[in-house]
């Protein structure tokens, strides 16, 4: 029996669609209420991904319909160089609002690595944090930024995480602090870097 050939690198790049300000999305990706969803640039949504640009806030009714109808209202904002994985959902989070069901804004500041199977319904996550693979971060949590989050952390409704600490556990607790340097040109004794150019080897690893 005859093994296959190595893939080529056209065969590659196909699977993924390049924007003009260098975001690789993969086609596998289901992205819904793309013009809701905001993307800074040189950052990776894999396979399987699942943005819900769709739940977003309405906007408040005016006099001005015109207008109104113009407004566009971000309901994901990913920063600069960040990695979502393989089979991640973003999901943004909602409460119950004069008897209507409000959605709220995710924003995910630039060098963010967020790592496969991860379901994403935080407020806001901060620079340079690495979100391990199964994690759950519930809605209006809220990750400083220089965090790492070990994988399979469960991280509670409305929990803040201060900037530069572990956190593991179900639900998550802080573990300690991240070494000196985290984000900031290197990842700490035996860590990898965090910043969005040196992700190369945690993308090669993910399938």
């Amino acid at each position: 029996m005859s093994r296959p050939g190595p893939v080529s690198r056209r065969s590659v790049k196909t699977e993924y669609i390049e924007t003009e300000t260098g975001n690789r999305i993969s086609r596998k990706a289901r992205i819904e209420g793309k013009p809701h969803i905001q993307l800074g640039g040189k950052s990776m949504i894999m396979a399987g991904v699942i943005l819900r640009g769709d739940l977003h806030r309405k906007p408040e009714s005016s006099a001005d319909d015109e207008r109104k109808d113009k407004t566009v209202i971000t309901a994901i904002s990913i920063g600069r160089g960040c990695v979502i994985s393989t089979g991640c959902v973003l999901h943004p989070p909602s409460r119950i609002s004069k008897e209507q069901m409000t959605y709220f804004p995710i924003r995910i500041q630039d060098n963010v690595f967020i790592g496969p199977d991860t379901h994403i319904s935080a407020g806001t996550i901060g620079a340079n944090c690495h979100i391990g693979a199964g994690c759950v971060l519930s809605p209006f949590s809220y990750i400083r930024e220089n965090c790492k989050i070990l994988p399979g952390t469960v991280v509670p409704h409305s929990m803040t995480i201060p900037p530069g600490c572990v956190v593991g556990g179900k639900p998550a607790r802080i573990l300690g602090e991240v070494g000196d340097g985290w984000g900031h040109g290197g990842g700490g004794d035996g860590e990898e870097r965090v910043e969005g150019g040196d992700l190369k080897r945690l993308v090669k690893a993910i399938k």
